[in-house]
């Protein structure tokens, strides 16, 4: 069995080709030709693995862009069930022993993927990001391109679900006192704070804030609806907003309400756009994950905007929480002594094996990188034994992704439905179709692998044959 999934006709024999020129040579011990250095090994909890650099499985890193996560282009790895090595030198591409090629899903192109597809290899996807960056990752022929994946979703095979929140220490920070927020609210300042400046998501927050905007106060101070100025040049600066600094951070902290729309819905999915707020003690209006409650402190922290039947309910209820100091505190008591009681989310950051800003834990790229090691040696020795049995011993079976591993949801407008929407509505234009050209693109793909495709160029014939098709059918 192949794999990375039953092998494309005409592909058996692709496994035992010839190596590349030099390629056997580079993955020795000496510096490979062109590197400025190697660093010192990445080493993980530790093994007992006394192969050479020479026997290794190779993990080709095919997006370069989340290189170098350590110096130089080439690096071993000791992980918990054996060493890889682990590179983004992608002459090594059809190596014997490159067993697995890692892909960072935002720079995943269905028309720029390795052909043919080798029979030997497995693809893995690290995607951390919102799903906007890639709809092809929400389709099920896009997903299950892969074998291993690392995304937000719990279901994932590595989870990065909580990637945003640092420790359980970081919900427990003081908020300011509520005395000093009501004398902001007496100075004029508005209820609710809006923050963005990256306007026109599939999340479609915008026109959701506008339509709130009509109820209640909301001073925004990005570029998005854009209806007050921060009070200093240094506070305006985007890396200042960027980070957490702490004037920045001492100034959000005063309002009470935070407007907390992540760019794209998908269970899951959350950002620091949830976690700062809760972290200030600032009521966070959600809308983003649909799952969200499952990794709330308590039951009371979080105000949903999809509880409310309008906007204008909304403002309602928040008005009623301005007004109503004891009420409001309510969302607060998480903050309080024993006042985190939810226990999956206790444990969820008890059991994750990586670190956010944490120099004494790896980094989720790092552990990750050990989760494909470790599943490719333990792959290889199944192959071995599979093999030396005379096929006694069944092959490892290919794993595939699920489309519950991203899958997230068709964009629906932030407010009213589609088809209260004029014909050249910018946002309807963009992500719908966008949305649904993953799905060809996908589609696209896995009918170029099926058919053990070699020239990438192919991949617009493809995507016009499937249009044809779809045509056809409607």
């Amino acid at each position: 069995a192949a794999a990375g999934g039953p092998p494309a006709e005409g592909e058996a024999g692709l496994a035992g080709a010839e190596e590349p020129c030099g390629a056997e040579g580079w993955a020795q011990d000496a510096v490979p030709p062109g590197a400025a250095f190697v660093a010192a090994s990445y080493r993980g909890p530790g093994n007992n693995d006394t192969r050479s650099n020479k026997a290794l499985p190779i993990l080709l890193w095919w997006s370069g862009s989340l290189f170098p996560h350590f110096p130089g282009d080439t690096e071993r790895i000791d992980c918990p069930r054996g060493s890889c090595l682990v590179t983004r030198s992608r002459r090594v591409a059809r190596h014997r022993r490159t067993k697995a090629l890692i892909f960072y899903g935002t720079d995943f192109r269905a028309y720029e993927a390795p052909l043919p597809r080798l029979s030997h290899q497995t693809w893995a996807l690290f995607h951390e990001e919102s799903p906007m960056n890639n709809y092809v990752l929400s389709h099920p022929p896009g997903i299950q391109l892969f074998n291993y994946t690392a995304t937000f979703r719990r279901e994932s095979d590595y989870p990065l679900t909580l990637q945003w929140l640092p420790g359980v220490g970081y919900l427990r920070g003081p908020a300011v006192p509520l005395a000093e927020k009501d004398a902001w609210r007496r100075r004029g300042y508005a209820p609710v704070l809006y923050m963005q400046s990256h306007c026109d998501v599939p999340s479609d927050r915008d026109r959701y804030v506008r339509e709130l905007m009509k109820y209640i106060q909301v001073d925004s101070y990005g570029k998005c609806l854009h209806n007050r100025e921060l009070p200093s040049e240094r506070l305006r600066d985007t890396s200042t907003a960027t980070t957490e600094d702490s004037e920045f951070m001492t100034f959000i902290a005063r309002y009470k309400f935070h407007l907390a729309l992540e760019n794209a819905i998908c269970d899951d999915y959350m950002t620091e756009k949830l976690w700062r707020p809760m972290h200030l003690g600032a009521v966070p209006v959600y809308r983003g994950s649909p799952a969200v409650r499952d990794w709330m402190p308590n039951n009371f922290s979080i105000i949903l905007i999809d509880d409310f039947d309008s906007p204008q309910e909304l403002a309602k209820y928040l008005d009623f929480l301005d007004k109503n100091g004891e009420e409001y505190m309510k969302y607060l008591e998480y903050k309080n002594h024993g006042g985190i009681k939810n226990q999956f989310l206790l444990e969820s950051l008890e059991r994750r094996e990586w670190g956010v800003n944490d120099m004494t834990l790896p980094n989720y790229l790092n552990g990750f990188e050990c989760f494909i090691c470790d599943r490719e040696n333990t792959r290889v020795k199944e192959e071995q034994e599979h093999k030396k049995s005379h096929g006694k011993i069944p092959a490892p079976r290919p794993r595939i992704a699920q489309f519950k591993h991203m899958g997230c949801p068709m964009p629906t407008p932030g407010f009213g439905s589609v088809e209260d929407l004029s014909g050249g509505d910018g946002w309807k234009e963009m992500w719908l179709q966008d949305y649904w050209q993953s799905l060809d693109q996908g589609e696209a793909l896995t009918a170029m692998i099926h058919r053990n495709e070699s020239h990438q160029g192919r991949f617009w014939d493809y995507m016009h044959e499937i249009f044809l098709k779809r045509t056809r059918q409607h």
